[in-house]
Order: structure tokens, then sequence, then C-alpha cells
């Protein structure tokens, strides 16, 4: 059953208007913005957000604004000294943890600011099961023998930064595992790197104290922050791929798909 078509008549923002001219084009919209507050390197915010309701029943309108303003990279160009939280991820039977919902961050605010207080850049969320989840707010990969592990979904938030640095890594042949594994197995490995759309790609210095092996230029995790960096500002070469060495990342060129899509 169709509970509507594109004649029915809805009611948006204070109108009356047939559905299909209700529809809104949310990359165009994003675009104005930036045009209008004449941005282009920016961060972009868009929330839905509910009228006032006090009862638990479902709201029946919800609203949309996109906002965007110039910030600085989050945690800068520095790498990071992180530590494993005694905050835990929320229970996936407790919330819908998937979802990018502002009430979940009150989670990663206290983890942060208890990984601060401890002399500490950030932290590292576990899940209910002892797993590596995801940072404060962004995801995870660490390298070991030239393959990348990221927890596997069911307790993270799978960020759109995660699933564009799975897409380079497929470019560029880069083996990815997802998979549940202990902060054990994280801690001294070759590299690591925390992703989301705030922090890009940001390289981790230690894991609790435990420095990771290689230096930040010799690891997957710089081949993809460069190339993530040239992807977001559209400066992407399609003759140019970056190619990381047993020792060394060296730029060669190689012949790269230019029907890459990123979500």
């Amino acid at each position: 059953m169709n509970y509507y078509n594109d004649n029915t008549i809805v009611y948006l923002d204070g109108q009356f208007v047939k559905a299909r001219d209700a529809k809104v084009d949310l990359i165009e919209a994003t675009y104005e913005v930036l045009r209008q507050n004449n941005l282009q390197n920016a961060y972009i915010r868009p929330l839905v957000y509910c009228p006032a309701n006090m009862s638990f029943n479902k709201n029946t309108e919800s609203h949309l604004i996109i906002a965007v303003w110039e910030m600085p990279l989050f945690f800068g160009d520095k790498l990071l000294k992180v530590m494993t939280s005694s905050f835990e991820r929320p229970n996936p039977k407790a919330f819908k943890i998937h979802a990018k919902a502002t009430g979940h961050y009150v989670n990663s605010i206290l983890a942060s600011q208890e990984a601060k207080a401890s002399g500490y850049d950030e932290a590292l969320l576990l899940d209910i099961n002892g797993n590596v989840a995801e940072g404060t707010g962004a995801n995870v990969f660490f390298e070991k023998n030239k393959v990348l592990y990221t927890p596997a979904k069911g307790n993270i938030l799978p960020g759109i930064t995660r699933a564009t640095v799975i897409e380079i890594c497929s470019e560029f042949n880069i083996p990815v595992v997802e998979k549940f594994f202990k902060p054990e197995e994280m801690r001294g490995a070759d590299s690591c790197f925390y992703c989301g759309t705030a922090a890009e790609i940001v390289g981790l210095e230690s894991l609790d104290d435990v420095p990771f092996k290689l230096k930040w230029e010799d690891s997957w995790g710089y081949v993809i922050q460069q190339a993530y960096k040239n992807l977001i500002r559209e400066k992407n070469d399609a003759d140019i791929n970056f190619v990381a060495q047993a020792s060394s990342v060296e730029l060669l060129k190689v012949q790269v798909s230019d029907t890459t899509e990123v979500e």
C-alpha cells in the first residue's frame, strides 16, 4: 500500500504543497548555503530536528537545518596519544547506535574529557563485549603486516569517512579486514589512525602509552590521508596514485579509475 503519491498534499514548513514539490535536493541546498556564506573549505552540519514534544509520542513533523562554518582540523596535524576509556560505547539494544544522533555525544564528551584530564589527546571506546569500537567522534583503523583492520559493524557508527577510506583502499589495493578485536591486538601495531568528518584522517602516536611501530610517513594511514585530502578538496589526479613501500611512501604514476564515488 502506498501512503502517498506525487499529488498528495502535505504540510511543509507553513505551507500546503504537493508531495512532488516538497522534495529538496540536499546537495544543491548545501552548495547554496556555502555560496551564500562565501565558503569553500568548510564544515557542513545538516541537522534534522523536531518541534517541542513533552510526550513520548512520535513526532508528526520534522525540520531540516544545514549550517556551515570555517573550522581548522579538529585534532590539528600532530599524532595523537590515546587512552582506552573507562566509558563504553552504548549497548546497541539500548540505543540505535548506528544513527548519528546528538544525544549519543554525551557518551563521547565524557570519554574525551576523561582522556584529556588524564594527559592524553583522545579516547578509544570499547563495546559491551570489550572489543574495540571507535573514538569519541571517529572510526578507527590499525595496520599490521601491510593489512588494515577496522571494527566490524554492530557496535559502531559506520561513518561516511570510514566508507570513503574503504573505497580509497579498494582503489589502491590496500587490504582491509572488518572484524571484532580486543585492544591488546591493536596496541603496538605497525600504525593506527582515526577518521571522521571533523578529524579527516589523523594518525595515532600511541595507545595506552604503547607506541605504534612505523613512522607515520611510512604507513598506509599516511597514504590514505594524502589521497583523502586530495579527494575532498577536488584535487584528485586520475593519473596519480600513492603506493607504500616497505620503508617509505613513494609517489608513483599508475592508472586509477575516474569513476570512484564517495558516499
